[in-house]
């Protein structure tokens, strides 16, 4: 049986656990994913406490954190999602997302709803990645995709 979590302090304590774990043990979030048979985006929010995990994914990145049985249970439960307090974000990298939907989220509501009609795009069934690829000017660059489903809004 599913259950859900109604209060973030559970889950944020274990985010905060397993990081200490990941740091402790030198492992890449895409080793804990490689553990857990899913991808880097989805298994690094559900460490972060945003996702809940299959029972078998859960155990498995419990067992490589070194975390206990509680642990991999509570990575199971429905999370109170939402990392981010009110107000704007201080986080330097955090800041330039709120930043782009700054300059760019009435851009993009635009464009999706003159490409699709008037609905949202889930953050639910949903993929994310994030690639480095070379600057032809030299450096790095971070390819970001946000790949979601369109979900029309239906008159009722």
């Amino acid at each position: 049986m599913m259950h859900a979590q109604f209060d973030p302090t559970a889950r944020q304590a274990l985010a905060a656990a397993a990081v200490e774990a990941k740091v402790r043990k030198d492992l890449s979030w895409q080793q804990i994913a490689d553990a857990a048979g899913l991808s880097p985006a989805f298994v690094t929010a559900a460490v972060l406490g945003q996702h809940p995990l299959p029972e078998a994914a859960a155990k498995a990145v419990a067992e490589l954190l070194g975390l206990d049985d509680d642990a991999a249970m509570l990575l199971q439960t429905i999370p109170t999602r939402g990392s981010i307090d009110g107000g704007i974000p201080t986080d330097p990298t955090i800041y330039r997302f709120y930043e782009m939907l700054q300059v760019y989220g009435t851009t993009l509501k635009a464009l999706v709803h003159e490409q699709f009609g008037d609905g949202i795009i889930s953050a639910i069934n949903f993929k994310l990645d994030v690639k480095k690829v070379a600057d032809p000017e030299g450096g790095e660059r971070a390819v970001i995709t946000l790949d979601g489903k369109y979900l029309p809004t239906k008159p009722f």
